[in-house]
């Protein structure tokens, strides 16, 4: 069954470092759900609570609460992120973020429904699987 809005997540699933939280494992998984970043951490994995980049102070003072307001984007956590997400899943946090900042939040949005919604099912596809949960569960 196709989705009328293959783009189940909200802004507030963006995080800091550009990573879209609707993308991930964690989240999409169906017991103890991640409710990604911003959300409580009642389900979320450790490393995420204590993520470098989540809590810098920089990133919680900021206006847009992203990782291109620094003077220091990016920083080596960042790149550390970027490198492994661009080797492993094809996906740049860093690219990422630098849509955010240059086409804005909403075209960015649309955008990942383009690249990352299920041409078969219509269900939003996770980076950490070369496959469809849906589909191939």
């Amino acid at each position: 069954m196709i989705q009328t809005d293959p783009m189940p997540q909200k802004r507030g699933l963006i995080a800091p470092c550009g990573m879209n939280c609707a993308l991930c494992l964690a989240f999409q998984r169906p017991k103890k759900k991640c409710p990604g970043c911003w959300g409580d951490d009642s389900n979320k994995a450790q490393s995420c609570k204590s993520c470098s980049i989540l809590n810098c102070p920089t990133i919680q003072n900021s206006t847009s609460h992203f990782c291109y307001e620094c003077e220091r984007m990016p920083c080596k956590r960042l790149k550390q992120l970027d490198t492994r997400y661009r080797t492993k899943y094809g996906m740049s946090m860093i690219a990422n973020l630098k849509e955010i900042r240059d086409m804005g939040i909403d075209t960015f949005l649309i955008h990942q429904a383009e690249i990352y919604t299920c041409s078969t099912c219509g269900s939003f596809l996770c980076v950490h699987r070369s496959r469809c949960l849906t589909c191939e569960p």
